[in-house]
């Protein structure tokens, strides 16, 4: 994306490290009078050169000290912002940065709004928007694969997928603009033939392979709802405890124990997953039970993904009584009776067939081969818009063909290249920035 030219009145300051005390602390600064508020600041009373960590030590109005620390300036351009940017790096503890925070307000400072640094970068041409996007990414990322997900997109490598369909449209629409520009010339029908097929090629086939992978994309970061149902006794909690790899829930051989609603949180293949133990399903008149039976209901009603366990020892327990999306056969060192086929044989105290319903539950949620692994559309946004733009790629080219209809495919094609852009944060579109950016964090 190309310098855009803005030049922002304000200079703006906030924390940039997580709330809470910690060992090192940061502020950063940007903005047009940040080396003027350094000055100030400053024990020193001059800037330090350029991108050399500095010790300094920061001052209050009276001249006394309120923290030490590494002092580190980044002049504009060349900066994350493309403004004049200063961090601080100082002690952790949050009243000294407070402290050194409503110095700098007073000094002249604004307050930073949600993503207002990243947002600079974008408007300054640092960053174009999916690549903004992609810091937030890095940021929520709750796995390692996410986060090399969010790296790759960081990098601009799901930009430059953008911007070479958008290249190859604006080429073919060059082409049905000069068909208008000349309504006289009768237009061969292999012209159109031509023209179709390198649109299908070239653009409508490579948005349908990045929208395929939106399901696993968009999963990394929103991760999914696991849900453990049966009777009591089958193992639930067992399961839960081995697939999490802790004891989090209390196991006996008492049946209704788990009488209301655990979570754990744990990862399958990168992907993550907030697995909830549930009480038994039974029939009771014990009023607890009976309410968590209701709960183990409602949540198996609304989880991505449903597990019925059932004991190989106890036929009883064999035949769902909900709906399941993946049936577990527990306790099979017990038992090795006539396992219907459908289930997946298992024993969580011998750890037989956990691997198998780790890649069963992974595959469910649609999971493919690392090795198979490219770039992921990995943002409801970014799919919505891919979805759009396709249907007018393919309603212009239903007007291929019909002379009289050319210009509303060219109109339609136009209209793709500017959703396209918009991903990019290219043209008139305000209003995403104030979506994107709301959902930052301060100091980012």
């Amino acid at each position: 994306m190309s310098n855009k030219g803005y030049i922002h009145q304000t200079t703006i300051a906030a924390i940039a490290t997580p709330a809470g005390r910690g060992g090192v602390g940061i502020i950063r600064i940007s903005g047009p009078d940040a080396t003027a508020i350094l000055e100030q600041l400053s024990a020193h009373r001059c800037l330090p050169s350029p991108r050399m960590a500095t010790l300094d030590a920061w001052l209050d109005h009276a001249g006394e000290r309120l923290d030490q620390g590494i002092t580190l300036y980044f002049p504009g351009p060349a900066s994350y912002t493309g403004e004049d940017v200063v961090e601080l790096q100082g002690h952790g503890g949050p009243v000294l940065l407070q402290a050194l925070l409503s110095r700098l307000y007073e000094l002249g400072c604004e307050p930073a709004q949600a993503g207002e640094f990243t947002r600079r970068a974008v408007e300054h041409g640092k960053l174009d928007l999916s690549q903004a996007e992609a810091v937030a990414a890095c940021i929520d990322a709750a796995t390692v694969r996410a986060g090399k997900q969010a790296q790759r997109q960081l990098q601009g490598e799901f930009g430059i997928h953008i911007d070479r369909l958008m290249q190859r449209l604006t080429s073919l629409v060059a082409h049905v603009e000069a068909s208008l520009d000349f309504p006289e010339e009768e237009i061969p029908d292999l012209y159109f033939s031509d023209l179709r097929n390198k649109m299908v090629e070239t653009v409508v086939a490579p948005i349908k392979e990045m929208l395929a992978s939106a399901p696993l994309g968009e999963r990394l970061f929103e991760g999914a709802t696991v849900a453990l149902v049966g009777a009591p006794n089958v193992g639930k909690s067992s399961l839960l405890n081995a697939l999490s790899g802790r004891e989090r829930a209390i196991v006996s051989h008492l049946e209704g124990t788990t009488r209301d609603l655990l979570d754990v949180d744990f990862e399958v293949n990168g992907i993550p997953l907030r697995l909830t133990d549930t009480a038994g399903l039974r029939d009771s008149h014990d009023v607890v039970e009976i309410e968590g039976v209701r709960r183990a209901l409602q949540v198996a009603s609304t989880a991505d993904v449903t597990l019925f366990v059932a004991d190989a020892s106890r036929p009883d327990t064999w035949s769902p009584s909900i709906h399941a999306d993946l049936l577990l056969m527990n306790k099979v060192d017990l038992e090795s009776g006539d396992i219907p086929d459908e289930y997946i044989q298992l024993s969580v105290i011998s750890g037989e067939g956990l691997n198998e319903l780790r890649s069963r539950l992974a595959s469910f949620l649609g999971d493919i081969q690392m090795g198979d692994e490219g770039m992921m559309v990995t943002h409801e946004r970014h799919r919505l818009v891919l979805v759009e733009a396709l249907e007018c790629i393919e309603s212009g080219l239903g007007c291929l063909g019909n002379e009289e209809l050319l210009d509303l495919a060219a109109m339609q094609w136009r209209r793709a290249w500017g959703l396209l852009a918009g991903i990019l944060g290219i043209g008139d579109v305000e209003y995403i920035l104030d979506r994107v950016f709301s959902e930052f964090c301060i100091g980012k």
